[in-house]
């Protein structure tokens, strides 16, 4: 029984998804240059195959043209409107902190700020915001991670074809069992993994740009600002409506009072509800649609094993494994 089951395609499996864990856990230094070239290497993918299917041009010339734009712009937007956004933020975090500072005439304002006083929320707001300074202030690691990135998903496209035929190699080598299980997995997590990443920024830019319009409509200032940290929140799933409605409570509040504070709660619920009813069923499969609770415990244990890139990744990997497990019917993303 023991030679069987040591034998056995499920064993193996197990094992061989075991190592990869393993191996991925030695790498963790370098886990934030993993994930950003392949979220770089699927997107542009996607964009280059939509690209090809409609302008009849080299493939190779394809992927060369839109990586020189995408960069262009990148390096154009970063030059002419980081400044501008560094500072709206800076106001941003002062109005913010001169709010939660200062005492308000309302009695319920003044109660929930006593209340946060109390559990000390405000030291946890420390911490997080020194650890986000932190890391943003090590420009030139972060810059270079980004570089790195984008190189290597211009090679991995330029090349994709003789990768892709290369690495059919192992198939027919002394570790063509190892490389089927890789392969499985391999193709699970683009399926699973590539395409809620890809839905999930979809649904942030679409929810940032609705956002926006609404606060703009409602003269709210430093909209550079707010759209930065709309899109970043709007990447956690169901977490990130909700953490990005407090700031932009407090700022409606200060602003307008509390008749701003019900227009901007009900044009949250108007975008979210596009979300819910328009994005999500059309950009998700029913593989994604998991209870709040459920959503809820997988942010709050893979942020704490991943870091901030958990809250990002870890519903796209709790799919992964849901997918691998086979735990919900066999339909794509």
């Amino acid at each position: 029984m023991i030679n069987k089951l040591v034998h056995s395609s499920g064993f193996k499996r197990i094992v061989i998804f075991a190592l990869i864990s393993f191996v991925l856990y030695l790498l963790k230094d370098m886990l934030n240059l993993i994930l950003l070239t392949f979220i770089f290497a699927f997107l542009m993918d996607r964009l280059v195959h939509y690209v090809e299917a409609h302008v009849r041009l080299n493939r190779k010339l394809i992927v060369v043209i839109l990586y020189t734009v995408i960069v262009g712009l990148l390096s154009f937007g970063l030059v002419k409107y980081l400044p501008l956004i560094i500072s709206e933020i800076t106001q941003l975090i002062k109005q913010l902190t001169a709010f939660y500072t200062s005492k308000q005439n309302n009695i319920v304002l003044n109660y929930f700020v006593s209340r946060v006083e109390k559990i000390q929320i405000s030291n946890y707001l420390e911490q997080g915001f020194t650890y986000i300074v932190r890391y943003f202030t090590d420009i030139s690691r972060v810059g270079l991670q980004l570089l790195l990135a984008i190189l290597l998903s211009l090679f991995f496209l330029l090349e994709k074809p003789r990768l892709i035929l290369f690495t059919r190699k192992f198939k027919t080598s002394k570790v063509a069992s190892v490389y089927e299980e890789i392969e499985f997995f391999a193709q699970k997590f683009v399926r699973t993994f590539g395409k809620v990443i890809e839905a999930q920024l979809i649904i942030a830019l679409v929810n940032t740009i609705l956002t926006t319009i609404a606060l703009w409509i409602l003269r709210f200032p430093q909209l550079g600002g707010l759209s930065i940290m709309i899109f970043l929140l709007g990447l956690i799933p169901v977490a990130g409506v909700i953490l990005s409605l407090f700031p932009l409570a407090i700022i409606a509040y200060s602003i307008g009072g509390i008749m701003t504070v019900l227009y901007v709660g009900i044009a949250i619920l108007i975008i979210h509800a596009i979300e819910a009813y328009i994005l999500n069923p059309n950009l998700m499969s029913s593989k994604t649609d998991l209870p709040v609770f459920y959503t809820f415990i997988v942010l709050i244990f893979s942020e704490h094993f991943f870091g901030v890139w958990g809250l990002i990744v870890g519903i796209p990997i709790f799919v992964f494994l849901l997918d691998v497990l086979e735990v919900t019917e066999h339909d794509k993303v």
